[in-house]
């Protein structure tokens, strides 16, 4: 069974994850009064997109998300909101899970939580999550290509650059890269501890 039909036949939706210093959290519309402040950080888009333009515009997507499949249900939606527990929201870890197991993977961090290791930490444990409850086997990142921390933390994931495919169906912009991690052939713990 496909990792989006599984979530639909067993109508799965994402738990809390908890790690040795984080807790993530399925991420709610009522989350986004306090991630929309996070989000005004400049230093978050220094490569790419922009903050968003108000609080409800921010709570309509996360009520949007909160469904956990797209319209047509080819896909699934998984997002976190990363907390440091007692001290609030630090960002968010997402996933777009594909009917052939694999994901397409992001994340944002406030740039004070930068160079802590609270990033690597929360994709890890999304991974992991994917791969033992969603069956995820492939998982994709598109990154800016001079986005350098970025880059060192997916490679510090095991993560490699995946070659440009001019056949591919991937919308990737001449500025951007993708990098892959594919753990058909790996342990199911193969990201880097």
């Amino acid at each position: 069974m496909d990792a989006v039909s599984r979530a639909r036949d067993i109508q799965q939706s994402p738990r809390l994850i908890a790690t040795p210093r984080l807790e993530l959290d399925p991420q709610l519309a009522q989350h986004a009064d306090e991630m929309f402040v996070l989000l005004q950080d400049p230093a978050l888009y220094q490569y790419e997109n922009e903050a968003p333009r108000s609080v409800e515009r921010l709570r309509e997507r996360f009520a949007r998300l909160e469904t956990r499949m797209s319209a047509v249900g080819a896909e699934a939606w998984l997002n976190w909101v990363a907390r440091l527990p007692g001290k609030g929201l630090i960002g968010f870890v997402q996933a777009t899970v594909h009917r052939d197991g694999s994901a397409g993977v992001a994340y944002v961090f406030g740039s004070a939580h930068w160079g802590k290791g609270y990033a690597y930490e929360a994709v890890h444990a999304m991974l992991c999550e994917l791969a033992k409850r969603w069956n995820v086997r492939v998982f994709r990142a598109v990154l800016k290509r001079n986005n350098a921390r970025s880059q060192r933390l997916l490679m510090r994931l095991a993560f490699a650059p995946a070659p440009r495919d001019p056949h591919s169906s991937e919308d990737i912009a001449d500025d951007d890269a993708m990098m892959v991690l594919d753990l058909r052939s790996a342990a199911v713990e193969s990201p880097r501890s």
